[in-house]
């Protein structure tokens, strides 16, 4: 089997198997919050824009209009988080608020095994969205990013687009 190329991984960059990865990592750290697809999204924008709101370098460059990405993050989210359940790595539960996700069992190991530059990054940057989940609380965490990112919350409607 020959080298693999940058050019061979074009196809993964914000592929649902990408999100989904992250989605795992995410759900990981977070252990045992749960969250629902509004937060995933808005989570998953956060754990890629760490330095955005003060955190570690992001995970993926600084461009203009990088805060619309959540207007269309959506389905993308929508897609890696079913992947990652058939990979049975992230359940869903019905709960008071409605559909919510969480790490599987199975997550904590895969985890663990996640290596490459990219990936040691990720995790390091799902810990300090974990550590500002649990020094502020989930709700006073999100009050925070909207007011530093705006409040997007067309993005997170979950009816028909």
């Amino acid at each position: 089997m020959g080298a693999v190329s940058g050019s061979d991984f074009a196809g993964l960059f914000n592929s649902p198997l990408e999100a989904g990865i992250r989605a795992v990592v995410v759900l990981e750290h977070l252990r045992p919050e749960t969250l629902d697809l509004a937060e995933m999204v808005l989570f998953d924008h956060v754990v890629v824009h760490t330095a955005d709101l003060g955190g570690p370098p992001s995970l993926h460059p600084e461009v203009p209009g990088r805060k619309g990405e959540l207007l269309v993050r959506r389905r993308l989210i929508e897609a890696s988080l079913q992947l990652m359940q058939r990979c049975h790595l992230v359940d869903q539960e019905s709960a008071e608020e409605g559909i919510v996700y969480r790490a599987s069992e199975e997550a904590a190991a895969y985890v663990e095994l996640l290596e490459t530059e990219y990936s040691v990054q990720m995790k390091a940057c799902a810990r300090w969205l974990a550590e500002q989940v649990k020094t502020h609380s989930k709700v006073q965490f999100k009050r925070l990013v909207r007011e530093r990112i705006g409040d997007w919350t067309e993005a997170f409607q979950t009816g028909p687009t």
